[in-house]
């Protein structure tokens, strides 16, 4: 132990007697390992701000669809399947997914429409936050009311306002007009990343009871697709699979393939997994100034190497081990890179936190960077091992001259 200990503080005391050089030699280290701490800090938090937010968004949702072969043969969602899923224990709200194109004139003028029928889980399953006046309900959907939803910015384009609860929209759809009354509005929640955009000529959206455009479609209540919204503290495949199983039941379609689902847990997953390659593969990029640095190092070391030929020389003839020449030797390289890995691990924390506050303030939302104690702890152990790697060569030169000849040496 006390072998170790003198190992160590000579090679500190080599390290303080040539302070530029060491800087030098530890400034790629500190580089590599600053770099990779600051991306994957960033990119961890990027990703946590991007989840938090689509949870927020369609936490727990799932889409259940018919698949070509259910159109083929005509089996659609009813409304019968819709109140069978809602009464899943795991369930805790269905929204139905049916759009219309239409059009209407207000006095700012001629507008395109997306009329979407919904029903009446539709606040809860699309997390729709009210601004003015409050959602259509069971009963509306259940008379057909001819009652509409917007939102804001699109209140604003139709009337100039968007205080406007109470206020009719005639909607032409099918050759068709009616008048709907406004009984609510919605607004984006805000320090959102995912900023819904409008340009001219972008349709606007109005949400309607499904059964108030059955005089538009003459629908039968059949529905494509629906949406479902989960208890988001379970596996939402078992929830998925079970929805399945249930629809398969009621139409004795067991094996025909007819339903089809997606969840947002799903588009979550793959995103993260396309970020972690991303984030990954630009790690990979800044670690190699780690590489270069480990050669500095290596290069460095033999220069010291060079320059105490005499010492080692010395050391050897009063009876030094060639074991304790190639420790001193590798403590110092391994001193160095640790010294510069804590150097980097520091400052790739401080740079993490400084560009998410950039990316925060300039994208007016919050980014807090995801410092990974397990990312710190591997970035510390590699600084290590490339020290103790690249200080091997120089090490065993050392530990290999002869002492006659290392005497001999001016």
């Amino acid at each position: 132990m006390s072998n170790i200990y003198e190992y160590i503080k000579m090679a500190i005391h080599n390290i303080m007697a040539n302070k530029g050089r060491s800087f030098l030699t530890m400034l790629g280290i500190i580089i590599g390992i600053a770099s990779v701490i600051a991306i994957v800090s960033i990119g961890e938090g990027t990703k946590n701000q991007m989840n938090s937010e689509i949870d927020d968004i369609g936490g727990g949702q799932i889409a259940v669809y018919c698949s070509d072969e259910a159109n083929q043969d005509q089996v659609w969602i009813e409304p019968g399947d819709i109140d069978a899923v809602r009464d899943l224990d795991e369930v805790e709200g269905v929204n139905v997914s049916d759009s219309y194109m239409g059009e209407t004139v207000t006095g700012k003028g001629n507008f395109t429409l997306t009329v979407n029928g919904e029903a009446q889980d539709a606040k809860l399953v699309d997390n729709a936050a009210m601004k003015y006046g409050s959602y259509f309900g069971e009963k509306e959907v259940e008379e057909g009311k001819n009652v509409c939803v917007l939102s804001d910015s699109d209140a604003k384009r139709l009337f100039g306002t968007d205080d406007v609860v109470g206020m009719t929209l005639d909607i032409t759809c099918y050759d068709l007009t009616k008048t709907f009354r406004i009984c609510g509005v919605t607004t984006q929640k805000e320090n959102g990343t995912f900023v819904s955009y409008t340009y001219d000529g972008m349709p606007v959206t109005v949400n309607v009871p499904y059964t108030a455009m059955d005089d538009f479609t003459g629908s039968s209540g059949e529905f494509y697709q629906i949406t479902v919204l989960a208890d988001k503290s379970l596996d939402s495949q078992i929830v998925a699979d079970k929805i399945v199983n249930l629809l398969e039941r009621r139409h004795q379609s067991a094996g025909d393939n007819y339903f089809q689902v997606q969840s947002f847990q799903d588009i979550m997953k793959s995103m993260n997994q396309m970020l972690g390659m991303v984030t990954a593969f630009i790690s990979f990029v800044a670690g190699i100034s780690l590489l270069v640095g480990g050669i500095g190092v290596m290069n460095i070391m033999l220069v010291s190497v060079t320059e105490r030929t005499r010492e080692i020389g010395i050391r050897k003839s009063l009876g030094a081990k060639t074991s304790s020449i190639m420790m001193q030797f590798l403590a110092e390289a391994a001193i160095l890179t640790i010294m510069g890995g804590i150097i980097g691990i520091i400052l790739g924390i401080a740079g993490g936190h400084v560009i998410c506050a950039v990316i925060s303030a300039s994208m007016e939302m919050k980014i807090t960077p995801g410092i990974n104690v397990g990312t710190i702890l591997a970035a510390t152990l590699f600084s290590c091992a490339v020290g103790v790697f690249f200080g091997i060569y120089p090490a065993r030169k050392a530990a290999k001259l002869s002492p006659i000849e290392a005497l001999r040496s001016n």
